[in-house]
């Protein structure tokens, strides 16, 4: 092996932190799959248009044009639900980019195939050739996110993701248009025929420039057993339970997508009076505001895994999603409206706002459920995990169909009535999974904190190891301590947090929620003092970061008080390596007690800048109080 490359083929260079999005597009580890992907997404949304138009426009005459397009639904998301359990094994057992490149090629071939079919408009013949493009997708769908951790840096997941996201929804969108564009009357028949083979060869030599990515489990035997298997990969996605409640928060979003887009045409006709034009600029804005937030998503998480951005994207899912219901109040139909028409309207630029933020908080939301799926899941695994998660996306898009069909065919409701109930189940979906994985939360208090009152400058978090148990030791400054520390550090931390602070009103949710460990004196509250350690005790042996403030309160003049000996009795019960950390800066701030108790003045400033360093870890054997004291002081002292 060459002595600059990794065993991922990359050089030292390439394995540098980038900055920006337009760097990782330039950058042979990256651009090659984000054409790749791209330009397949391109061709199955010029397909599919095509078809769609191809079926309106009569050429099947036996069977009514809404069965079809049921029909071709159906045979493009059957693969999934067939085959990703033998996609999700391929995908973990070989390398990724010689696989790529052999599903490009077979794309070409099918694509050939479907030149021919649209050349003789042969309807059933295309509906076939649908069926073997959801298989090729199938088969893709694990690779393309499992193959950005091993191209990828960690601080560039979400910049990946974003990438990821904004061009499938772009392509998603101008597919769309050339489709129609491409069987308009009077544009040849062997146009799209042209068109859907050279994107595909252009796919094909894109994906040859994709560097090795070195199978995760070579020794993987597959398993033909299908259904088996599919129970088998979904066992898998549920190992984690936050990886679990992030492939159904990813599956829910689908539904959502499915739902808005299948009811758009119908809201256009039947509501607005719209022409094509007013339903291709309304698709259009929904599409572009999730490339807008995938972009936005970048930029508001500083690069890292940042949770706290899905609470807020289900936020403003739900808050644009009931007043798109209301927005429709604002319009006057008359006649067919065309573009000019609808936005003279007084509503018309409301529900136009209504589609770009969904949209916008669609990429908060979706982005980073992607990244942490790709960062927490076991790597040898991460394939399957992504079938499973094509599994439960087609399943919830089937889902999202039926409840159309009940909802509106049915029940009778109007699409505005549609979509305000979208948007008050996706309050309580959301709920449901931020109330069983509080992280979510959590992360969110801390981006806000970080993003308004604090900037958190971070040395050192290499110390802190990716798995396995280990105690952290900080001293301790302000209310909001932990908080900053939860969201510097990316694991899930377990803190010991003395009982008063614990039991403060608002914050006590988050610390219960955070399973946080309340602990008092052995003098006033001996069942308490005890309890902590047997807890501390049960996180360390689950394999948990655990931090305490050995301090056991709040510093009063903004000095490290000397730390207590419980770390050492934690040691001593179950040893594990123990990592000192230092907080400065938030002294003087309104959480501190400095000029009095905290919390009881206005603030004297708005925001600051917060250092946080992690020092090396210290022999479970080499623990003690005062010396860890020293190096906290230490580290505090490092500029």
């Amino acid at each position: 092996m060459d002595p600059g490359l990794d065993a991922n083929g990359k050089t030292n260079k390439e394995r540098t932190v980038k900055k920006g999005l337009l760097s990782l597009l330039a950058s042979r580890r990256f651009g090659p799959f984000f054409f790749t992907q791209f330009l397949g997404a391109f061709n199955d949304n010029v397909f599919r248009q095509a078809l769609i138009l191809l079926i309106a426009s009569g050429a099947v005459t036996a069977v009514s044009v809404n069965t079809l397009n049921n029909v071709a639904l159906a045979l493009f998301i059957l693969p999934f639900f067939l085959f990703s359990a033998l996609a999700g094994q391929v995908a973990d057992k070989y390398d990724k980019a010689s696989l790529v490149r052999k599903i490009k090629f077979v794309e070409v071939c099918i694509m050939s195939a479907a030149a021919a079919g649209f050349f003789f408009d042969a309807v059933y013949f295309l509906l076939g050739v649908l069926f073997c493009m959801g298989l090729q997708s199938t088969f893709f769908g694990p690779i393309k996110y499992s193959i950005i951790p091993q191209q990828l840096d960690d601080k560039e997941l979400v910049s990946g993701n974003a990438l990821v996201e904004m061009g499938t929804f772009l392509a998603i969108l101008l597919g769309s248009i050339s489709g129609v564009l491409l069987k308009m009357e009077g544009v040849g028949d062997g146009v799209v025929a042209v068109a859907v083979v050279g994107l595909a060869l252009l796919g094909y030599l894109a994906a040859r420039g994709i560097p090795s990515a070195p199978a995760a489990d070579e020794t993987l035997t597959l398993n033909w057993n299908l259904w088996k298997e599919t129970w088998h990969i979904v066992g898998y996605a549920r190992e984690v339970k936050s990886v679990w409640m992030c492939v159904l928060g990813i599956s829910w979003f689908w539904f959502l997508g499915a739902a808005y887009t299948t009811q758009l045409k119908v809201y256009v006709d039947d509501y607005l009076l719209g022409t094509d034009g007013l339903y291709a600029l309304l698709l259009g804005t929904f599409s572009i505001g999730i490339g807008l937030g995938s972009f936005l998503c970048e930029k508001l998480s500083g690069k890292r895994v940042e949770l706290g951005l899905v609470p807020l994207g289900s936020i403003g899912l739900s808050v644009f999603g009931i007043d798109l219901f209301f927005s429709y109040a604002g319009l006057e139909g008359s006649g067919q409206v065309d573009i000019a028409g609808f936005l003279q309207q007084a509503g018309g630029y409301r529900v136009l706002m209504d589609l770009l933020g969904i949209g916008v908080f669609g990429g908060f939301y979706i982005v980073p459920l992607f990244a942490f799926i790709q960062h927490r899941s076991n790597p040898k695994h991460l394939s399957r995990i992504i079938a499973a998660n094509n599994i439960l996306n087609a399943l919830l898009m089937v889902g999202s169909a039926v409840a159309g069909i009940v909802l509106v065919g049915l029940l009778e409701l109007t699409v505005p009535q549609f979509f305000l109930a979208l948007a008050l189940a996706n309050v309580l979906v959301a709920s449901y999974i931020y109330t069983v994985v509080p992280e979510f939360l959590i992360r969110l208090l801390v981006w806000m904190l970080t993003h308004t009152m604090y900037r958190v400058k971070h040395h050192g978090m290499e110390h802190i190891p990716d798995e396995g148990p280990c105690m952290l030791v900080c001293n301790h400054v302000s209310y909001v301590d932990a908080l900053l520390l939860a969201g510097a550090i990316r694991r899930p931390v377990r803190f010991v947090m003395f009982k008063p602070i614990y039991d403060m009103p608002l914050l006590n949710y988050i610390f219960r929620t955070g399973k946080t460990i309340p602990i008092d004196s052995k003098v006033r509250n001996p069942a308490i003092y005890e309890r902590a350690f047997v807890r501390i005790r049960e996180e360390l042996e689950a394999g948990e970061v655990v931090c305490i403030f050995p301090e056991g309160k709040l510093t009063d003049d903004g000095e490290v008080a000397e730390f207590r000996a419980g770390i050492e009795k934690i040691v001593a019960d179950y040893p594990v390596p123990v990592i000192p950390m230092a907080l400065s800066g938030l002294w003087g701030s309104f959480f501190s007690h400095k000029g009095g108790k905290a919390l009881t003045r206005l603030p004297r400033r708005f925001w600051s800048r917060i250092k946080l360093a992690v020092g090396e870890a210290v022999a479970p054997q080499q623990v003690r109080a005062e010396d860890l004291r020293e190096r906290v002081l230490a580290l505090r002292e490092r500029p």
